[in-house]
């Protein structure tokens, strides 16, 4: 199946609702369809550039241009953007779109981080630059009340003659299937959990590797009891369910054990690598 191929899918309840609603509904399919490993190659354009534009006017709303500067990967985001909002007839909001993207590429690396960081001298002429952005947020706020673009996003998706519609658990289903036709579907995987164990805070990388070391499946990481006592003292403890039952983990200087609850039979430990000065300073 080719690029364009690939249908919109909304959800039946949303478009039984407001223009709102069908815009989530957009944004949870396409969610959803990242989170199943399916790359943009693989989603319906229309409906990217219509999840891409409510994430930039979701940005805007909450901190200005700055807050979308913040959380987008520009060179990706931008021209898809552009597109959507020139292809749903969101003329007005493209025509400012384009103007910020312009003010802002051609501000200093001074006057940049003045803006980002929301430092705003009025006794200095300097920040003329960093006004003319904030005076664009401020027009888009104004813009945002007299062009509905949700209305125009909303109908925008509707409107394409490639459009599948489905409850909760056909959507499931077709995403499934969809993923199932993926053929590097392991590889896929494999980044996945790679990417997802490198931005893991240490107690779940701990966990893991002591899941490692006993042979067992961790299933889900449930609380943090700060009040665990361990060997005589108060310590913080993880619980964890696994595939062989639920134990916990606990943390000493050196060395962290995974231990049954029931019992206190320590099941398996880990030893923690020291790090030396030159390493810490190369880091």
């Amino acid at each position: 199946m080719t690029t364009s191929q690939y249908p919109v899918v909304l959800t039946k309840a949303s478009i039984e609702a407001g223009s709102e609603e069908v815009v989530d509904s957009n944004v949870h399919v396409v969610n959803a369809m990242y989170g199943s490993l399916l790359d943009a190659g693989e989603i319906a354009p229309v409906a990217l550039r219509s999840y891409y534009v409510d994430f930039y006017v979701t940005q805007s709303l909450e901190g200005g241009f700055a807050q979308y500067v913040f959380t987008a990967d520009r060179d990706e985001v931008d021209p898809l953007i552009r597109e959507g909002l020139e292809s749903m007839g969101a003329t007005a909001h493209l025509e400012l779109f384009n103007r910020t993207l312009e003010v802002f590429d051609a501000l200093s690396e001074e006057d940049e981080e003045r803006y980002l960081d929301g430092d705003l001298d009025a006794e200095e002429e300097s920040n003329d630059a960093v006004r003319v952005m904030e005076e664009l947020d401020g027009e888009f706020e104004e813009l945002f009340e007299t062009e509905n673009i949700t209305a125009l996003n909303a109908a925008w998706l509707l409107g394409q003659e490639s459009l599948l519609v489905l409850d909760d658990e056909e959507l499931s289903a077709y995403i499934e299937r969809q993923v199932a036709l993926l053929p590097d579907l392991e590889e896929r995987q494999a980044r996945a959990d790679e990417e997802a164990l490198d931005n893991a805070p240490d107690f779940e990388v701990i966990i893991r590797e002591l899941c490692d070391v006993a042979g067992y499946a961790l299933e889900k990481i449930t609380m943090g009891d700060p009040n665990y006592v361990h060997n005589g003292e108060k310590t913080l403890a993880w619980h964890f369910s696994t595939d062989h039952g639920d134990f916990l983990m606990v943390e000493e200087e050196d060395e962290a054990f995974m231990i049954n609850p029931e019992t206190q039979e320590i099941v398996a430990a880990v030893e923690f690598e020291e790090v030396d000065d030159d390493e810490m300073a190369d880091a």
